[in-house]
């Protein structure tokens, strides 16, 4: 995919993922630490989360192209390109605790005694992944934005 609507499909991709990546974050950390909360937007999440795992290669892809359409690149750019390869580690741990909430979710409904063990590994899990998600994401995002519009 290179272009949508005439415009670089990058363009357009990698504001789904800087928005989409840190929301289901969140979301993925209060469902950890609320459990009405995880109750009603489990399922929400792991859609969210199969949307990231999906839209962040194509993002990447449309940002190689995009890359590659340029015979000079800035230092900045480059280490855009760099962080990039990232990405799709972020989307999968974050796929991997939408997944983990979803079990813990299934095994919760169908137990009238709370797991305590499971409920600490999968609030550990959505912390320290949706902060390092974020922080991923961010500094991924930075590095483009200062490729494209300076600041270096």
């Amino acid at each position: 995919m290179t272009t949508l609507f005439g415009l670089p499909a990058h363009a357009l991709l990698n504001h789904t993922i800087v928005v989409l990546a840190p929301l289901l974050a969140l979301l993925e950390i209060l469902c950890a630490l609320w459990p009405a909360a995880r109750r009603r937007l489990v399922w929400l999440n792991l859609a969210l989360a199969a949307a990231v795992v999906v839209l962040t290669p194509l993002t990447v892809s449309a940002g190689e192209w995009l890359y590659n359409q340029s015979p000079e690149h800035s230092a900045i750019l480059e280490t855009h390109e760099q962080r990039a390869e990232w990405a799709i580690y972020f989307a999968i741990g974050l796929l991997v605790v939408a997944v983990v909430q979803a079990v813990q979710h299934r095994i919760e409904s169908r137990s009238a005694e709370p797991k305590r063990a499971l409920a600490v590994i999968a609030a550990v899990l959505a912390v320290v992944v949706g902060g390092w998600a974020t922080v991923g994401i961010v500094l991924i995002g930075d590095a483009g934005a200062r490729a494209v519009w300076g600041g270096e």
